[in-house]
């Protein structure tokens, strides 16, 4: 009997973890802010869910990775950029030295270790702000390394080169969109790396009318991946764009964002896009900046979409997030505003289900999903838990006391916080 029921409970054991999620990167298993694992906490403090915190040796607003029993994170320590590898023990197994020469950006905002690792359990990329792109494997052994600022050109955006590289069937998607603000030059471009050996296989100019600093984006580039339609949405100087993974060939444009000529609204000169783009099958939602409007347009869109009816599903005039990207969950859309209110969409129309205020503080990181619930992380590292569904309902408010900009991540059971001195394990017992 005993052993019986000892074997129950492995097997019980075994199932459970066959069915936990690993992160690979910054928005997740499916690049979309959203897990499937349940019974993961909604509360937690020094004394209740706390599995452990262990102290970093510098800020960076980076989201960890995961994958099994390793956490990867970017961070700086002095002018060092490191890769650190976590056993989700608490422990630390390894650091790596990226490269030198940290910039730290808007006082308190960001630094040159801002982009997030990707990892698919056997090796780990890293870009940094200062072009640094690396393979190393889990074990911190480097494979390859290259410097995208020798490669394409020296970057020229105010605050630092944020975005996080895509990863799919072997290749890196890289989006660098920047630039001088004058109308005759033209930086910016979106490049696909072999991620076995760093090789460019092909890179597009990614051609906009936008000027000033609009030519900055630091937004992240975003993978479509559902009902067999694959491609990279890009996002920054005044449009969304997407492209073909295989040879970089544009399949859609989206202007509109900023408009060039709109006698009913002048041209933004800083309206740079910060909040990535969001897709769920069938939908793209593309946030702006500063107030301005949220698009959601039909994924199997061709050319230039702009103003075209058929293409775009429905506009949200005002209330971009204009920091945290989008999460599409069922028949909702969710807005963490970058002021703490959230701003719920039906996903069909567009129309405000509801606008609520969370936690009136900076809202940098972007919202994830488990069981049922939204995780909302503000700057002062309050996390605020909030049931998912038509009616606005917190359920819990967390303190860290510890600034953060980096989104929560969701893996095996446990729930990890990247502060900017510290990484939590939030798990129960």
């Amino acid at each position: 009997m005993m052993t019986r029921c000892a074997t129950i409970c492995l097997a019980v054991t075994i199932s459970s973890l066959c069915f936990a999620d690993n992160w690979g990167s910054w928005r997740g298993p499916t690049s979309n802010g959203i897990s499937t694992e349940t019974g993961v906490p909604t509360e937690w403090s020094a004394d209740k869910n706390l599995a452990w915190k262990v102290p970093l040796p510098g800020p960076a607003g980076a989201t960890p990775v995961v994958w099994g029993d390793r956490i990867f994170l970017t961070t700086i320590d002095g002018e060092q950029l490191l890769l650190l590898c976590i056993g989700t023990n608490g422990k630390e197994l390894w650091r790596h030295e990226v490269g030198k020469g940290n910039k730290d950006v808007r006082g308190d905002e960001g630094n040159s270790a801002s982009p997030s690792p990707i990892t698919d359990g056997k090796h780990v990329w890293t870009f940094m702000s200062t072009g640094h792109l690396e393979c190393v494997t889990v074990d911190g052994k480097s494979v390859w390394k290259v410097n995208l600022q020798d490669r394409f050109g020296e970057f020229d955006i105010a605050f630092g080169m944020s975005a996080t590289p895509v990863l799919h069937n072997g290749r890196l998607f890289v989006q660098l969109i920047h630039g001088d603000g004058k109308p005759d030059t033209q930086e910016a471009m979106v490049a696909a790396i072999d991620a076995t050996n760093g090789e460019t296989i092909w890179k597009t100019d990614r051609v906009t009318a936008a000027a000033k600093e609009n030519e900055h984006s630091y937004a992240s580039p975003m993978l479509y991946d559902f009902g067999g339609l694959t491609y990279l949405i890009t996002h920054g100087a005044d449009y969304t764009v997407a492209y073909s993974l295989e040879d970089g060939k544009e399949i859609w444009r989206l202007g509109g964002l900023n408009p060039h000529e709109d006698p009913k609204r002048d041209y933004h000169p800083t309206l740079r896009f910060v909040a990535s783009p969001a897709a769920a099958e069938g939908i793209v939602v593309c946030p702006t900046a500063k107030n301005g409007p949220v698009f959601a347009v039909r994924a199997d869109a061709k050319g230039d979409i702009t103003n075209d009816k058929n293409a775009i599903r429905w506009v949200r005039d005002k209330n971009t997030p204009d920091v945290p990207s989008p999460l599409i969950l069922d028949d909702l859309v969710y807005l963490c505003r970058e002021n703490g209110m959230l701003l719920v969409l039906d996903r069909e129309t567009g129309e405000e289900v509801y606008m609520e205020r969370t936690h009136n503080n900076r809202h940098r990181a972007s919202p994830v999903y488990a069981d049922g619930h939204i995780y909302l992380t503000a700057r002062d590292g309050k996390i605020t838990v909030v049931k998912t569904g038509r009616k606005f309902e917190i359920v819990a408010q967390n303190e860290t006391g510890e600034a953060m900009s980096a989104s929560p991540v969701i893996a095996n059971g446990t729930i990890y916080l990247r502060t900017f001195d510290s990484l939590w394990a939030i798990r129960k017992p």
